[in-house]
């Protein structure tokens, strides 16, 4: 559910941009800049990423992207040659069978294109919310989509923004509490704010940006 927040998101977001910008964005954005700037590599890329550290997904991206980076191209390869590009990726061998299933869908009912609907995007098999939205806001460029992980999840609830169970939840209990202007960039910041200073685990409060918008919701020991 979404709570009633009363506070300075402005001034917030110009002490978390101005602390995080030392950090760069997070690996999978600037493994992303670095390949073909289309849905497609956004989407493959997002496939690989689930349960899987962002270092390892980067790699394994640019191996298998930097030359195979459409529907038809990814066809010309087999099972296990895509499997053996993206190891050590978790669950490789699952996620090479998914990547042409996926592929063949994209041909048979999209011409080859990624679709930039919510709808048709879930529509193909393996494909969830999260990458979803991350193909729609990083691949097809469009606003008004949040995509939610771990860390997008974890610290809205952690600071009282909201107070939701699931990710899903939390995409459309910050839809009603954050301002659409800060939509965009939320993703990349509060990744790298996640993995850099407000951790799962014992975060680093002592030099957080934010800490006095902070509710410090079930933290149970910080540094």
């Amino acid at each position: 559910m979404a709570e009633q927040v009363a506070m300075d998101f402005d001034e917030f977001f110009s002490l978390l941009r101005a602390e995080l910008e030392k950090y760069g964005v997070p690996v999978v954005t600037r493994m992303l800049d670095e390949l073909e700037d289309s849905a497609f590599v956004v989407l493959m890329s997002c496939l690989l990423s689930l349960r899987t550290k962002d270092e390892v997904t980067a790699d394994a991206s640019k191996r298998l992207l930097k030359k195979y980076n459409s529907p038809e191209k990814m066809l010309e390869l087999s099972e296990e040659k895509i499997a053996s590009l993206i190891y050590p990726v978790g669950f490789y061998r699952t996620k090479a069978k998914r990547i042409l299933e996926i592929c063949t869908d994209l041909i048979e009912r999209f011409d080859g294109n990624v679709p930039d609907s919510m709808q048709e995007l879930l529509s193909l098999k393996g494909v969830g919310r999260k990458t979803a939205n991350i193909v729609l806001v990083y691949g097809h460029k469009k606003h008004g989509f949040l995509p939610i992980d771990t860390h997008c999840h974890r610290i809205p609830n952690r600071l009282g923004w909201i107070k939701t169970k699931t990710p899903e939840e939390t995409e459309f209990a910050l839809f009603e509490v954050l301002p659409e202007r800060f939509w965009d960039e939320f993703n990349d910041l509060f990744v790298t704010f996640g993995q850099k200073i407000c951790l799962p685990i014992s975060p680093f409060c002592s030099r957080c940006p934010v800490e006095g918008f902070c509710k410090k919701i079930d933290v149970k020991k910080s540094r």
